[in-house]
């Protein structure tokens, strides 16, 4: 008996020494941003152990999102610690029908807060996940319920807003698509490719904190949406070209599945940017359409070829072609990196097994001038009417004692100048890119405007309508939209890295009144 009382001892001391080694080990992580997490050799077991899977389809309008830790295998070279809705990058895609009311349940099982926005779908305000401004960050372990209508067809995405510029750069996005009542239009193969860029470096990848970017006030890390202090800027180690792998619908290279189609078959490519660079997508063999962009329509668009589309952080574009020749034809990025080279597919016919197709992807072919396509139609909005208020964006980048931050008419968020409107306002906006170097594709939440000229020449194709506008250096744009929407609403840079440095601001609706209150201790992060 004494002996066994022994055993039972020892046992329990050999278990105790064991668990406490164990709690002193520290789980790598590598690509997550675990500052002030505390990281278990349990949690670090189930990562190793499961595979991001391939996105699957959500056609239902009540649901869940669960937000989680994988890992991708983004080539036969690298495999990568990332963040997932629903188990995979892209996350589960979304697609519903105009008309239907969603409710759709966000649970994180993830070590940091997190929220999910709706890119470009017109949502309620308070629907719109942006944390600090019209939502607390879902905590770890906790669930929030989005509810809305999905009322404007077209294709559109989901991402986190919570610490975006680094939660958005590990994997939290996913496509959102509202098809017309009665699938009208629809066409008879319909492919959704998110593009996307990536480190295979680990050590690049632990490294890959943006946030620190951003020197926020360490004496109050529990912030509200006023995180993002003036004058605090971005690093100067960072470096777009640590990105050095580039990817469609989360693989590169040949692990990218071939677009099947028969031949007769009406085609429709839906082209998200989930990225922070441009794309110049080009497709071989076929003439085709850009019908719709930020998923628009386009008035009467003409057959092009040997056109690229350029494709900013943000936007989308729709293509369609008819499968009218048969053989295995490339749809690839252009440029002058070897990282382009993992963005490429194939359309392939049934029965077409050898490639008929060559890369020209160093080739620079003239890209398309969305501001010149397609026909003229009546629209909503003109250069020469008069507007409620009118106001002047100047973007530009500044280097101050805490590095480069990014500016609207020289100030940095949140002392930017704020676009102040009534419900049923006409609001026109002057953009302008006053950097040397830097593209901004600058996104409004909760609105479509209509873009009304481009370098003072007045758009001469179809309306065209978007949330998100790139302006490349030099670039002056001026847009137009209705206030018919209220709420308090970002308007900001999606180059997130320039959104964390200060390039952001609002539209806020005068008597706007929000039963939000921020909790301090939700460690909300807006970019």
């Amino acid at each position: 008996m004494r002996k066994r009382r022994l055993y039972i001892i020892l046992s329990l001391v050999f278990i105790l020494f064991i668990a406490a080694c164990s709690n002193d080990k520290q789980s790598s992580h590598e690509g997550h941003d675990m500052k002030g997490m505390e990281d278990t050799t349990e949690r670090e077991s189930k990562i190793s152990k499961s595979t991001s899977e391939k996105s699957d389809v959500i056609t239902k309008k009540d649901f869940t999102i669960t937000a989680n830790e994988q890992s991708l295998k983004i080539n036969d070279d690298t495999t990568l610690p990332v963040w997932t809705f629903n188990g995979s990058v892209p996350g589960s895609e979304i697609r519903v029908t105009e008309g239907e009311k969603l409710t759709i349940n966000l649970k994180n099982e993830l070590p940091d807060p997190v929220t999910i926005h709706w890119h470009g779908v017109p949502v309620p305000n308070e629907m719109d996940g942006i944390p600090g401004v019209t939502m607390n960050a879902v905590q770890p372990g906790e669930t929030f319920t989005y509810k809305f209508t999905a009322g404007v067809p077209g294709t559109y995405w989901y991402h986190s807003h919570q610490d975006g510029v680094n939660q958005v750069d590990k994997g939290l996005y996913g496509a959102f698509i509202v098809k017309p009542k009665g699938n009208k239009g629809m066409p008879d193969r319909d492919y959704t490719l998110l593009l996307d860029e990536w480190m295979s470096s680990r050590g690049s990848m632990e490294d890959m904190d943006h946030s620190e970017a951003v020197n926020h006030d360490k004496k109050e890390d529990k912030e509200d949406h006023s995180d993002m202090s003036e004058g605090e800027g971005m690093d100067m180690g960072h470096s777009m070209s640590m990105y050095d792998l580039y990817t469609i619908n989360g693989k590169s290279g040949y692990l990218i599945e071939p677009l099947k189609v028969k031949k007769g078959e009406k085609v429709r490519l839906r082209l998200i940017n989930a990225g922070f660079m441009s794309h110049k997508i080009h497709l071989h063999g076929h003439e085709f359409k850009v019908v719709s962009t930020d998923g628009q329509p386009i008035n009467n668009p003409a057959s092009i070829h040997g056109q690229m589309i350029s494709i900013a952080p943000g936007e989308r574009y729709d293509i369609e072609f008819i499968a009218d020749n048969p053989g295995k034809w490339l749809l690839e990025s252009h440029g002058d990196n070897n990282a382009l080279t993992g963005m490429k597919t194939y359309i392939q016919y049934e029965a077409a097994e050898e490639d008929s197709d060559k890369s020209n992807n160093t080739e620079d072919l003239p890209v398309l001038n969305i501001t010149k396509y397609g026909e003229q139609n009546n629209s909503q909005f003109s250069l020469r009417q008069n507007y409620d208020s009118e106001y002047i964006m100047d973007l530009n980048s500044d280097m101050r004692d805490t590095g480069i931050v990014y500016t609207i008419n020289g100030n940095v968020w949140p002392k930017t100048d704020k676009i102040k409107v009534e419900k049923g306002d006409l609001v026109k906006v002057k953009l302008v890119n006053k950097s040397k170097e830097d593209d901004h594709p600058m996104h409004l939440h909760g609105h479509f405007f209509q873009i009304l000229s481009k370098n003072d020449k007045p758009v001469s194709g179809s309306p065209i309508m978007k949330d998100t506008l790139s302006l490349k250096p030099g670039d002056e744009y001026i847009v137009a939209f209705e206030a018919d929407n209220p709420g308090n609403w970002m308007f900001h840079c999606h180059d997130l890295h320039h959104a964390s440095a200060g390039m952001v601001t609002q539209v806020n609706y005068k008597n706007y009144e929000t039963e939000f209150v921020a909790d301090r201790d939700a460690g909300n992060k807006p970019e």
